[in-house]
């Protein structure tokens, strides 16, 4: 089902504002007492 792969080219800016959002993503779950681990992922998968 995940086994498909897309590659963006984005600019640094792009880059820094999609780290951005999900950083704030994961901290509103945080203060929701949600699970982060999805979030966490994508981080770690696009910017690891």
């Amino acid at each position: 089902m995940f086994d498909k792969k897309i590659k963006m080219n984005v600019t640094d800016d792009e880059s820094q504002l999609i780290l951005f959002s999900l950083v704030e993503l994961r901290n509103n779950l945080i203060k929701e007492g949600r699970y982060t681990d999805a979030v966490d992922d994508l981080i770690l998968k696009l910017f690891g």
